[in-house]
């Protein structure tokens, strides 16, 4: 059995482009992961084991998701790839508020 290789629909520069722009917000995102991180961890309590593998959770998550969005959609038309990242996009944003969610109620994440 032969499969077609898929042939690339858009120029190198216009894929750059679109994933450099929305680099730019899943870099946000980890950036306020960072800073939940660093809120977290220098407050009255500090964090323990679990609460530092919990905050690290979504620091690592948008890059994963960035990583699993361009692959899917890198060899695809502009709309299509620009759905895909805007899709992992809003499920690492939906993700980084699980955690605040869960950091604000569950205490035994602090006391390091």
């Amino acid at each position: 059995m032969s499969t077609a290789a898929r042939e690339r629909h858009l120029p190198t520069f216009v894929v750059v482009t679109i994933a450099g722009l929305f680099g730019l917000f899943y870099a946000f995102v980890v950036w306020s992961s960072v800073a939940l991180l660093i809120q977290q961890v220098n407050g009255p309590l500090g964090l323990n084991g679990l609460g530092w593998f919990v905050y690290i959770l979504p620091i690592v998550f948008p890059l994963v998701a960035f990583g699993v969005a361009f692959a899917i959609g890198a060899r695809r038309r502009a709309g299509e790839f620009s759905l895909a990242l805007l899709t992992g996009l809003t499920v690492s944003a939906a993700f980084w508020l699980a955690i605040v969610g869960y950091g604000t109620t569950s205490y035994g994440l602090y006391g390091g």
